[in-house]
């Protein structure tokens, strides 16, 4: 079995920081450090801070006063900073600089009275913090028949912005067909969808050709893991999402000989190995690992906790 093994993939900048955040302030403030939501979205990352200690709520009721508080990388809309000062809650705010700087588009739009469309998928995490923004000028849309059926006040006054864990294809295709309807749109000043994204997506573009089938490392509820996968099956190549090597079937290795293997940018490097030993152990296997982007991005931790 030839395994070709994409580079990069893997924890971004922004997984490694939030990761980092619930760590260092575990070490400052000692056991129960809180995290609203899933601090990414993996959740053998989850269950590995979840045994260091970090208690991850749903709602900021569970949390008692004074505690110290993690946002999630995916962000929170005002609504949240605003309970949480009532709580008397000591926020760390893990939320990932490139989703920031959608929130901060979103409402340089809105107080410029634009319509802002948000491309995002429903009930996403990070979409639920971003329409929190702007919530009367916001509407959301996935696919371009969402697109043929809005309804603005005035479509002289329309921007876009967008979920940063899209696919890049897609997202484009969503753009174009806004323009079509809003000539005069408006849009980031630059792209929205994040480095990671488009890295590993162009990796996988690259690759995926020389191989029989894709394996994708990452939880089903990461966006940008999913992605990976589905841009396979476009290309008519099989591919399978897993969370471990725990998932593989022997029934989609009939007739492989070539693998390519990837992971989304919230999936720990170690599962990816797990996935290496597990072909390891059924026999011959030529590991060989291919640069298709560099990528060398970093984020400070916030102030408070650096």
């Amino acid at each position: 079995m030839k395994i070709l093994l994409a580079r990069p993939r893997g924890f971004c900048a922004g997984v490694e920081r939030a990761i980092k955040c619930v760590e260092r302030a575990l070490e400052l403030y000692g056991a129960p450090v809180y995290v609203l939501n899933d601090i990414v979205h993996n959740a053998h990352v989850v269950n590995e801070l979840r045994e260091k200690g970090a208690v991850f709520v749903k709602q900021l009721e569970d949390v008692p006063k004074g505690s110290h508080l993690l946002f999630s990388a995916h962000g929170v809309s005002p609504s949240r900073w605003e309970d949480a000062r009532e709580r008397q809650l000591e926020v760390i705010d893990a939320t990932c600089p490139l989703v920031a700087k959608v929130h901060n588009e979103a409402r340089r739009f809105a107080d410029k009275d634009f319509t802002i469309i948000l491309i995002g998928e429903p009930g996403h995490d990070e979409t639920i913090g971003t329409m929190g923004w702007a919530p009367e000028h916001i509407r959301r849309v996935f696919t371009i028949e969402e697109v043929e059926r809005l309804e603005v006040p005035n479509p002289e006054k329309v921007a876009y912005i967008t979920q940063t864990t899209l696919s890049v294809d897609d997202c484009a295709r969503v753009i174009e067909a806004l323009t079509q309807r809003f000539p005069n749109i408006a849009g980031p000043r630059s792209g929205d969808i994040c480095y990671a994204t488009q890295n590993r997506q162009a990796a996988v573009n690259a690759l995926s050709a020389q191989v029989n089938l894709v394996l994708v490392v990452g939880d089903r509820a990461s966006a940008n893991s999913t992605r990976l996968a589905e841009i396979c099956r476009v290309q008519g190549i099989p591919a399978y999402l897993i969370s471990s090597a725990d998932m593989i079937q022997e029934a989609w290795l009939d007739g492989v000989d070539s693998i390519l293997l990837t992971s989304g940018a919230s999936a720990p490097e170690r599962l990816v190995q797990g996935v290496i030993e597990y072909f390891r152990s059924r026999g011959a296997c030529d590991v060989e690992e291919s640069e298709a982007v560099l990528e060398d991005v970093h984020f400070k931790l916030p102030a408070a906790i650096a």
